[in-house]
């Protein structure tokens, strides 16, 4: 006869074994990172690979960690500061650019007011430096932070941090947060709305704040610090007239300012303002796009294939975003066709060499923003035939590090 006790016994220490998994598959669950546009579940699942010796993750693992690596070892950090220009504000704390489309006018002794060459980029938008050294903090900072991610040694936190503190906290090197002198026009203004596309990137920031939070060199403090000096830029996006000008933009400029707007508003919990954006955007699709797919504003470009792609690149990134105010706009559309499916579909043709491009494009087609296209439309439609087109298009740029690592 089997002791009753030791049944209860039995029972009780199994139900506390499950409970104790129940627990465990709840922390699982919730532990992966609340990124912004990246999917905090997809790094997570891609961990575990690695962590299972998935030689395609494993591969661009090892990529990755050599850029970090050599950031590491270089130890350059980026400031306003090393511009040797001074904006007109007499404050080099100001971001600052010019027109990169614009050039001398011949036909001027003094070339003013310079005038656009549409698509070709006058070499002197290099001299000023805050722009290249922006995208370097952006590239940087990710590469570093999902080094940590993977890896969770703090060196690569530990440096990513100095990359943010640099550029956006330290009173003596830090960006003051607005782009009042953003890509000028001399002879013409020194500054326009059209300059804040320059930081249509920086959502990687939060990203990389988020993977590293809590790390020695990133404390809770830090963190706020970022998140005010994003508070700061998008209340002067919202309010400045230099901002409200960029919000008017019908055309690329426009959706990337609404994903900016979406972006900051998460990163710094001002919920109220992302979701009222995403209103926004829905209408800005609907202008933009022709009951077939196409984007006649990006395609009367002088690099349409460029300009076409950005753009489609700015919906997916916004889709992802709004994904964090539970909204989705992955079927959206307000009159029939014009959604962010059929845009894709559009270009597919394209893509599959059925169609020639006959749109004029002034320099050789890329991929790396189809391909990233591709691959979310892929999970997001159910449709492994994108999948199978990104591979097909550029197997290099499919395989590469970032791509591999976030999608």
């Amino acid at each position: 006869m089997v002791n009753p006790k030791i049944v209860i016994s039995f029972l009780f220490i199994f139900s506390g074994l499950n409970c104790l998994q129940a627990q465990k598959n709840k922390e699982k669950v919730s532990s992966f990172p609340k990124t912004l546009a990246i999917d905090g579940q997809v790094l997570q699942k891609n961990l575990n690979l690695i962590t299972a010796n998935d030689p395609e993750k494993v591969n661009a693992l090892t990529a990755l960690l050599k850029k970090a690596d050599k950031l590491v070892l270089d130890a350059k950090t980026y400031s306003v500061m090393d511009k040797k220009q001074v904006p007109p504000s007499g404050d080099k704390h100001d971001y600052m650019s010019t027109g990169p489309y614009w050039w001398p006018d011949p036909s001027k002794p003094d070339g003013l007011p310079y005038i656009k060459k549409d698509g070709k980029r006058n070499p002197t938008y290099y001299d000023i430096t805050d722009s290249q050294e922006i995208d370097k903090v952006e590239d940087g900072a990710l590469i570093l932070a999902l080094a940590y991610y993977y890896t969770k040694e703090n060196k690569y936190a530990d440096f990513a941090s100095k990359l943010l503190k640099t550029w956006f906290i330290d009173p003596a090197t830090r960006q003051n947060p607005h782009l009042n002198f953003g890509q000028g026009i001399p002879g013409l203004n020194t500054g326009r709305g059209t300059g804040i596309i320059e930081t249509r990137d920086l959502f990687r920031v939060g990203e990389a704040a988020i993977l590293i939070e809590n790390t020695p060199n990133w404390s809770a403090k830090d963190h706020e610090e970022l998140k005010k000096w994003f508070s700061e830029y998008l209340t002067w996006m919202l309010e400045s007239p230099i901002g409200k000008d960029e919000a008017d933009s019908n055309n690329n400029h426009g959706t990337f300012y609404s994903e900016q707007v979406i972006a900051f508003a998460l990163f710094t919990n001002r919920l109220d303002v992302a979701t009222s954006e995403i209103e926004v955007f829905k209408n800005r699709m609907e202008s933009q796009l022709k009951p077939d797919g196409s984007q006649p504003f990006e395609l009367a470009r002088t690099k349409s294939w460029n300009y076409v792609n950005m753009n489609l690149y700015g919906y997916f990134l916004i889709a992802k975003l709004a994904e964090n105010s539970n909204v989705s706009l992955w079927n959206q559309q307000i009159s029939e066709g014009k959604n962010m499916k059929n845009a894709l579909d559009w270009i597919v043709p394209y893509l599959k060499n059925e169609k020639k491009w006959e749109y004029e494009q002034i320099q050789k087609i890329g991929y790396e923003e189809t391909i990233k296209i591709l691959k979310l439309a892929a999970k997001k439609y159910s449709n492994p035939e994108y999948e199978n087109l990104a591979k097909t298009i550029d197997l290099k740029i499919y395989n590469s590090d970032i791509i591999q690592l976030t999608n």
